[in-house]
């Protein structure tokens, strides 16, 4: 559970990558699993946002649940008003597994190209960019708008021809799976810094799964500032609460909040980015 932020953040703040797993016994992750999921069923996920001062949230189907999206569904049901979600279909859905998806507040579906580090190719249960041209038309039709998670290479060598064929924006999780050793001036993440500029693309201002120079994560400022420059209006924030994977490194959402503030000195601009750019996007009511 995290500490509270230094400072109090905006009404409608809203953290937009988190996960929920369980209750176990009514959502057990089928085997095998790229990982040992965490406890965080949607009690402690609301708790974790109160602590936080956050009030809104969108949940992302984490991997090992794969295209059963239920204990999605089920957290999503509990808090209609200030939780949306994205979750995870193949290309052989069904209307009805839309319909069933769209009724319930989602309104996106993730793509995951990032390798599982202990080998086999992608994290099980995740459905790669090779589906997605499959189910843009459908996606489309239901206002869901494509999660990719891949590194900046990645990103940069698929994203333009995606968008172009299919003809829809993408949100693009963790600061575009950057690469911190190249530095900001690395052709793919220009690549991405252009398609920020025009629109094509969010990003999530998440940092925990890019380096581990914690707690104040420098090596990834100078990307932060390139990306609020090229377009603020096209950038929201996400913790990546529980931290799969990571265990005893585990962040202190709070203490991201106050990274992200003292990265983001404007008031206004943290104010678009917390609310006014999720609300947007993910259809949340008005704040006062």
């Amino acid at each position: 559970m995290p500490e509270a932020p230094a400072s109090p953040l905006p009404d409608g703040a809203c953290d937009t990558h988190t996960h929920v797993f369980g209750p176990f016994d009514r959502f057990p992750v089928p085997a095998p699993s790229s990982y040992a999921p965490p406890i965080a069923p949607p009690p402690v996920h609301q708790e974790m946002l109160d602590r936080a001062g956050l009030s809104r949230a969108v949940l992302i189907q984490p991997a090992p649940y794969g295209t059963d999206n239920s204990a999605l569904l089920e957290a999503l049901g509990q808090r209609p008003e200030t939780t949306r979600g994205v979750g995870v279909l193949s290309a052989e859905a069904d209307d009805a597994d839309f319909e069933r998806l769209a009724t319930a507040n989602i309104k996106g579906l993730r793509f995951n190209e990032m390798r599982d580090p202990r080998g086999g190719g992608r994290y099980k249960g995740s459905i790669g960019l090779d589906q997605y041209l499959l189910l843009a038309p459908r996606m489309k039709e239901h206002g869901f708008v494509p999660h990719v998670w891949a590194k900046c290479a990645t990103l940069a060598e698929l994203l333009p021809s995606a968008i172009r064929e299919a003809g829809q924006p993408f949100v693009i999780d963790h600061l575009a799976g950057i690469d911190i050793e190249k530095g900001t001036a690395d052709p793919d993440f220009r690549t991405l810094v252009d398609l920020l500029k025009d629109g094509l693309i969010w990003i999530k201002l998440s940092l925990c799964r890019n380096s581990t120079d914690t707690p104040g994560y420098e090596s990834q400022r100078p990307f932060h500032e390139a990306l609020t420059e090229a377009n603020p209006d096209r950038l929201m924030w996400g913790s990546d609460w529980p931290f799969v994977r990571m265990y005893d490194k585990s962040p202190d959402v709070g203490h991201l909040l106050d990274v992200f503030a003292e990265w983001t000195p404007d008031a206004a601009l943290r104010r678009r980015i917390l609310v006014d750019n999720p609300a947007s996007l993910y259809g949340f009511g008005a704040t006062a």
